[in-house]
């Protein structure tokens, strides 16, 4: 199992990202928040883009904004391996998917808990990564929705009937337990469970 460690209840933001960089932690996830898509609000890019300074793992970044492509052109200038944006926004989602390629970033499709899966059915054959939320976008530290499972399970055989090779990622509340109910992942976001703890390395290889 893949690892991607959210900083976003971080109190220490260099220094948390300079401890995830000792770990062997797979991916930095770089929540993106504008405000509007969902309440709350994160950093500007013109903070953001100083975080090579502090890690060189590769970045995973889930856009939680009302209009992706104004986002997508400034975090693919990063070391972006996959930027993710909602299924639910209200932009042209095939252009956007396709605004991630042209950068030669891997795209994906982020679902929010109250969204049917069938809902990404038009964009599967653009997919390399499908973002499953186990929480309500927008606020770390909530509890995991117990029916996330089956979403998961839903995904992973929607990807199966369709023959498409994209990685499925889970976020919100992932610990060592909830861990259990998201086999059908690849990989699992999961922030206050490491970023709130004494040992980073101690809570990622718990996850794996």
């Amino acid at each position: 199992m893949k690892v991607s460690a959210s900083f976003l209840s971080s109190k220490n933001i260099p220094e948390d990202l300079a401890k995830l960089n000792n770990t062997d932690v797979d991916y930095i996830h770089v929540d993106i928040m504008d405000g509007k898509f969902v309440p709350n609000k994160t950093m500007p890019f013109r903070e953001m883009r100083h975080i090579y300074e502090y890690t060189s793992k590769r970045l995973d970044v889930h856009l939680m904004v009302k209009e992706p492509s104004k986002y997508i052109p400034l975090y693919a200038e990063l070391n972006t391996e996959y930027i993710t944006f909602h299924v639910e926004v209200e932009e042209d989602i095939l252009k956007d998917l396709e605004l991630i390629k042209s950068y030669s970033i891997k795209c994906g499709l982020a679902i929010s808990p109250d969204t049917k899966v069938n809902a990404l059915i038009p964009y599967l054959p653009y997919l390399d990564y499908i973002l499953v939320m186990s929480v309500y976008p927008g606020k770390g530290g909530q509890e995991f929705i117990e029916n996330t499972e089956s979403k998961l399970e839903e995904v992973k055989a929607l990807l199966d009937s369709y023959k498409i090779k994209a990685v499925v990622s889970v976020d919100g509340g992932i610990d060592n337990k909830t861990k259990d109910k998201c086999n059908k992942a690849d990989i699992l976001v999961s922030g206050s469970y490491i970023i709130n703890s004494e040992n980073f390395q101690e809570k990622i290889s718990s996850l794996r």
